[in-house]
């Protein structure tokens, strides 16, 4: 029997604040009893494994991710919504880690047509065709900037960006600069 109070939507949340807590890879549903003060019997009801729970984290932080790429976007195009793009990705990488690492859990293909990934795969896309670039390129510069993004998220979070003297803010916008110019010099004729 469901606990009174405990939704399946309240395990998810509160896993994805341990997630940006402790890691992604941390989240168990172990892990995560303590935050209701119940038995792992109770929380099964509504979550049925932890892959499940992790699955549930992923699909939220891709639909969170989403709306922000979504509300930066609005309005843009050319390098102001690259920018736009590159910035709400990773400021929100920044501020829920746990939740960022998620959204890139690999998911089944069924779970993964039906979730917000798809609206990133058409927003990035909708950018690039500002830049007319045609296929196989327009793929080339989809997986050129999610390398990218996360590439320095992932450096600068770690502490790697640390070392020199040099901003890091200065650092990002001159590799968004030089994105745009790629991006610009690869379009199709």
């Amino acid at each position: 029997m469901a606990r009174a109070g405990l939704t399946p939507e309240r395990p998810t949340r509160a896993g994805a604040e341990l997630a940006d807590e402790a890691g992604f890879d941390q989240v168990t549903v172990s892990a995560l009893v303590g935050r209701f003060d119940i038995k792992v019997a109770s929380l099964y009801s509504h979550v049925t494994s932890s892959q499940n729970l992790r699955t549930r984290i992923a699909l939220v932080a891709l639909e969170e991710l989403a709306d922000r790429v979504a509300a930066a976007l609005a309005g843009r195009a050319g390098e102001d919504a690259l920018v736009a793009f590159a910035d709400a990705r990773c400021d929100y990488a920044r501020e829920h880690p746990g939740r960022y690492d998620a959204a890139r859990l690999g998911l089944d293909p069924e779970t993964a047509a039906a979730s917000a990934g798809v609206r990133h795969a058409r927003m990035t896309r909708a950018i690039l065709r500002g830049y007319d670039l045609s296929e196989p390129d327009q793929t080339h510069a989809v997986r050129m900037l999610g390398s990218v993004f996360h590439g320095s998220v992932s450096l600068e979070t770690a502490g790697g960006f640390s070392h020199t003297g040099v901003d890091s803010q200065a650092s990002w916008l001159w590799i968004l600069d030089c994105l745009d110019a790629l991006l610009r010099n690869r379009s199709t004729p």
